[in-house]
């Protein structure tokens, strides 16, 4: 139930404003063409307008600023947004069983395409109306992680909460944000990603930032983006493009970045060596952000001078057995996390692991023993085990898998794994054999493992 304001007659929702500043804010970059807010909220206008009815929405839009023009004309309409922790059929339509009201909304052809699906228009239309203002206590969105048991879980957001958070963030990226200009952003995160969501989507919404609107890869494309910005853009990326991006500098003499105002990186650990080297490769500082679905983000450091995290305004850590309990401003009770920290007595705290089933991977999570229960689940699979690989050279661990099966190729295990499993998750090395090396107690010994899979 949504909080109300008392007003001496009535009971009445706190309202808030979907996007702030002045109506001739630019909140977004598009094909070369700047969105202002006020062309924004009519954009969402168009659109809430033609949404079908329904209490959810999913939204798979590619297009960062039609991802936003969907999530508030979601919004607008009272649907509570639902972001699936993968794009994958299978988990979408888990999702969609849990919540069977619910419309897919996308911005080009899906193939197959989901149950209710909406395609957005090719040229989105404008409408006049009133401020988009929502209740701001109710859900907004809902986002899905896979916990340490593999299974997903929801975690409901307000538009309160996001204005709470964002504020932290504006104050977490001091001297990358311009103070008296609108600072441009490209993400390579998708903006279904919680990261993605503060970074890209919420920055834009409520403070002064515009956000690019494509969603680059190669680092060509990167560049590009940058390059399309009118002053130096602030780069929120992950240490996986980040290689990329240092490697292709090493390596590509033609290959050549725009002045960047700075780099927020996340979804995963980022090695000091990595942000070393991307602040000499870019001129700029590298910010690594720790955060979670659950959380959103909570800490900060230069990963390239700093080992210890800073906590955002108002966040506290209490170490717990089976990880860290985070109560922050933006949440509405604490939340346990499977990371171990160490707390220093400056403040700060350093992170010194995560429970060892637990993987994040292009900022997702799942469990190895939810990957292994997958496995298992193929039929003609009578045994299996998914492990993730000790680090290569340039620091990648793979995930790796063992299977008896003896009718199946696999190929045929892995087609069968495509359709329940994200695919960042999906087994890079995967083996039949004809037994697991398991012990006494039914437990597979590491190294026997990686010697099968080595053989």
């Amino acid at each position: 139930m949504s909080a109300v304001v008392e007003t001496g007659l009535e009971a009445v929702p706190r309202r808030q404003a979907l996007a702030t500043g002045a109506p001739t804010r630019i909140v977004a970059w598009e094909r070369g063409v700047a969105i202002t807010r006020e062309v924004f909220e009519r954009h969402v206008r168009a659109v809430a307008a033609a949404l079908p009815p329904a209490a959810y929405a999913v939204n798979l839009c590619e297009d960062r600023y039609r991802f936003i023009v969907v999530l508030a004309a979601a919004a607008a309409r009272g649907q509570v947004t639902l972001l699936p922790p993968s794009r994958a059929p299978a988990v979408v339509d888990a999702v969609l069983a849990e919540h069977p009201d619910a419309v897919c909304i996308g911005d080009g052809d899906l193939l197959p395409a989901p149950p209710a699906f909406w395609r957005l228009p090719d040229t989105l239309g404008e409408r006049d109306g009133a401020p988009l203002e929502i209740d701001a206590d109710a859900a907004l969105l809902i986002g899905f992680t896979s916990g340490s048991t593999g299974r997903p879980t929801a975690n409901r957001k307000t538009l309160a909460s996001f204005v709470t958070s964002t504020a932290q963030n504006v104050a977490a990226m001091a001297g990358l944000l311009a103070d008296d200009a609108t600072t441009p952003v490209v993400a390579t995160v998708p903006p279904q990603h919680m990261y993605g969501i503060e970074t890209s989507v919420m920055l834009p919404l409520l403070a002064d930032v515009a956000v690019h609107a494509a969603r680059p890869f190669f680092p060509q494309d990167v560049a590009r983006a940058v390059a399309d910005c009118p002053r130096p853009a602030l780069l929120v990326s992950t240490p996986v493009h980040l290689r990329a991006l240092v490697q292709a500098r090493d390596d590509d003499r033609t290959f050549a970045m725009p002045p960047l105002a700075g780099i927020v990186s996340a979804t995963a650990p980022l090695p000091r060596e990595l942000a070393q080297s991307a602040e000499v490769a870019f001129g700029c500082e590298v910010r690594e952000m720790f955060g979670s679905t659950e959380t959103c983000i909570v800490a900060r450091r230069r990963t390239a001078i700093d080992e210890a995290w800073t906590l955002l305004p108002g966040v506290r850590l209490s170490p717990q057995p089976d990880g860290t309990l985070v109560d922050a401003p933006h949440l509405a009770v604490p939340v346990t996390l499977a990371d171990i920290v160490e707390l220093l007595p400056d403040g700060r705290f350093r992170l010194c692991g995560r429970n060892a089933d637990l993987l994040e991977i292009a900022g997702k999570r799942a469990s190895l023993g939810d990957l292994t229960r997958k496995l298992l689940a193929v039929p003609g699979v009578v045994d299996g085990v998914v492990v993730q690989l000790d680090a290569e050279a340039n620091g990648v661990r793979r995930i790796a898998a063992l299977a008896v099966a003896p009718t199946l190729s696999p190929e045929a295990i892995l087609q069968a794994l495509r359709t329940q499993m994200d695919p960042v998750f999906l087994p890079r090395r995967l083996r039949c054999v004809a037994s697991l090396p398991r012990n006494e107690t039914g437990k597979l010994p590491r190294d026997q493992v990686l010697a099968l899979l080595q053989g």
